[in-house]
């Protein structure tokens, strides 16, 4: 699933403030708290990431495995019950930019079969967060 958030930031702010995985708890309303545990910034970084999923809270674990300075960065995050990607691209548009954000998440074990009903929570959550990510974007 995928959303695109416009915002009248520039393009290089909105990349560093979004690149920093441990800003989801600024603007992703799943993140409890995120902490990086390894790394700079850079491919190979690990976050420890506390979430909340349809009133269930659990642990996952990002790392950073691509990253593309001031255009793009992917993770992939992972614990026993589902394996998350998450891409954020951002690009130029007019006076500011546009914030491409797409995830998948792989549910594994018993929540593979849950699978079509969990969908419609995460598309919930995408949505809630593009709206949180274009307030936090609209402070930079």
């Amino acid at each position: 699933m995928q959303r695109n958030v416009p915002t009248a930031a520039p393009p290089a702010a909105v990349f560093e403030y979004l690149a920093d995985f441990r800003n989801t708890e600024q603007w992703d309303p799943g993140t409890i708290r995120t902490v990086r545990t390894t790394g700079d910034g850079g491919v190979g970084t690990r976050y420890a990431n506390t979430s909340e999923f349809m009133g269930r809270t659990s642990e996952l674990t990002y790392e950073v495995i691509d990253l593309v300075p001031g255009r793009s960065i992917r993770l992939r995050g992972e614990n026993h019950a589902l394996i998350a990607h998450d891409t954020i691209s951002v690009a130029e548009r007019g006076d500011g930019s546009v914030v491409t954000y797409h995830v998948q998440f792989d549910f594994q074990g018993r929540l593979r079969w849950a699978e079509p009903l969990l969908r419609l929570g995460v598309r919930r959550l995408l949505d809630k967060g593009a709206t949180s990510m274009s307030r936090a974007l609209a402070r930079l």
